[in-house]
């Protein structure tokens, strides 16, 4: 190895070692000052900012700002969520599953109210009258629709429903008497649908979301399926506004684009909730339909579920009345198959087990059982692929089958191996591109808590009633006639 080294050759490389540490010190000094320059330009920016936003027109809309300081905020709720059900008048399951009812958790709401009660509704038949029937099991209706208008005198009640279309105006017109602020919306003007949602908001930290209806029938001769969550502001105060978007709407009869920035929310499938539900650490988020009527930030209701089936791994058990891959109220007709193509992509993609629940009744709409055993013919053990479709049929004696659009399993919930969703849509295009819907979707994946997540309990349900005495397979051959 060489180790004699020229004098004139050390010197050079001294020489260079100095000078390039001359030029890392002098670049080191350039990098101190631009960093200085910068602390001072951010701190201008912070005094100046508030002064030059004090000259913003009022009505400016202003979503970034809302969303930042939504963020800022934690939620430091504990919240408790309780599924709850209706089990129609004379169903019985051979199953220790039981969730309390939604007349007692209704009942409940009322009795925690202390200053308001905001509920969103289709429409309102929670007495005898209003179906012209004599049927002691109306008795629960009634006494929800009696202790609501106790209320009205006291509280501050208010109703966005939807612009009646041949319902009875009974229970509203007592409900105005008595003091409830009332707003209907035109949504047949607006995008041709319904407003179909189903959801309360009281003091702004209770929540009920689910199926049923402000209807009798949904209490004691509907099946059913809704959450109520106890003590959460937080998740209250994002509910809220999807009921100002309706209070909003019924005001003006018009849909606002953009949405004003106090409609926006910084909670949705990418960037949900996180929060303490049952003392189980929780993702949660609310979704709305139709598009048009989702602010900055809002998941709509449709991609909420397509993103809910994409991030299952081992199963997709849906349990809806009406399944249609098509917009079933459209004229001419339209086929939409965006949730049905989801569904088999899944289970052909992924070897996701599917699993359908869907009603079967005397209004059912024969166009679904085609399309139904499409789907369930997508079967074949030999190539993993795993589709199933089963009938729920909600049975009737003499009495009850004289009880108008009763007995019938009206749930609208899907569950995965990994989140739970509830909802207040039927499964058809119309749902999520016309009418106004809402869905609560929670995570609870991370759960080490000994408490049963939201995602155990549906499936559970789910499970329940797929094994039980009303659900019958559909296969190929099947006759509606004979099912229902």
């Amino acid at each position: 190895m060489r180790t004699d080294i020229p004098y004139n050759q050390l010197v050079d490389t001294e020489w260079r070692r100095k000078e390039s540490n001359r030029r890392q010190r002098t670049a080191l000094m350039v990098l101190a000052s631009v960093g200085c320059l910068l602390l001072v330009a951010v701190a201008l920016y912070s005094l100046l900012t508030p002064a030059a936003s004090s000259h913003r027109h009022p009505d400016s809309p202003r979503p970034d700002v809302s969303v930042v300081r939504e963020k800022a905020q934690s939620c430091s709720d504990t919240c408790k969520i309780v599924v709850a059900e209706s089990i129609p008048e004379g169903v019985e399951f051979n199953s220790s599953v039981s969730h309390p009812s939604i007349f007692q958790q209704w009942m409940n709401l009322m009795s925690e109210a202390r200053s308001s009660i905001d509920i969103a509704s289709f429409y309102w038949t929670l007495t005898n009258t209003d179906t012209g029937t004599q049927e002691p099991s109306a008795n629960q209706g009634e006494q929800v629709l009696n202790r609501l208008a106790e209320l009205s005198g006291k509280l501050n009640v208010r109703i966005a429903v939807n612009a009646p279309q041949g319902q009875p105006l009974g229970d509203l017109r007592l409900l105005n008497d008595s003091g409830a602020d009332i707003r209907t919306v035109n949504m047949r003007e607006l995008t041709t649908g319904v407003l179909h949602t189903k959801f309360w908001v009281v003091d702004k930290k209770h929540v009920y979301i689910g199926s049923a209806n402000m209807d009798w029938r949904s209490l004691t001769q509907v099946k059913e399926l809704g959450a109520v969550v106890y003590n959460c502001s937080c998740l209250a105060a994002d509910l809220e506004k999807i009921f100002e978007a309706y209070w909003f709407v019924g005001a003006n009869q018009s849909i606002p684009s953009p949405w004003p920035a106090s409609f926006s929310t910084p909670y949705n499938k990418d960037t949900p909730l996180q929060l303490s539900l049952n003392h189980t650490p929780s993702s949660v988020y609310l979704s709305s339909s139709p598009p048009s009527f989702c602010a900055a930030g809002r998941t709509p209701d449709l991609q909420s579920i397509l993103s809910v089936m994409d991030d299952a791994e081992r199963f997709i058990y849906i349990a809806v009345m009406n399944y249609l891959p098509t917009m079933e109220f459209s004229h001419p007709k339209r086929y939409w198959a965006e949730i049905d193509t989801q569904l088999r992509r899944k289970a052909y993609e992924r070897r996701v087990k599917v699993r359908l629940l869907i009603s079967c009744w005397n209004n059912s709409q024969p166009v679904m059982f085609p399309f139904l055993k499409s789907l369930a013919s997508v079967h074949d053990p030999k190539h993993k692929l795993d589709i199933q479709v089963r009938l729920f049929v909600v049975p009737a004696d003499p009495r009850q089958r004289k009880i108008p659009f009763a007995r019938v399993n009206h749930n609208k919930y899907m569950v995965t191996d990994k989140i739970a969703y509830i909802g207040t849509s039927n499964w058809s295009g119309d749902y999520f591109v016309n009418t106004a819907g809402s869905a609560l979707v929670v995570n609870q994946t991370e759960s080490q808590s000994l408490e049963p997540t939201v995602q155990s309990q549906l499936k559970a349900v789910f499970e329940r009633d797929w094994d039980s005495d009303y659900s019958r397979p559909l296969a190929q051959d099947s006759d509606l006639k004979t099912f229902c």
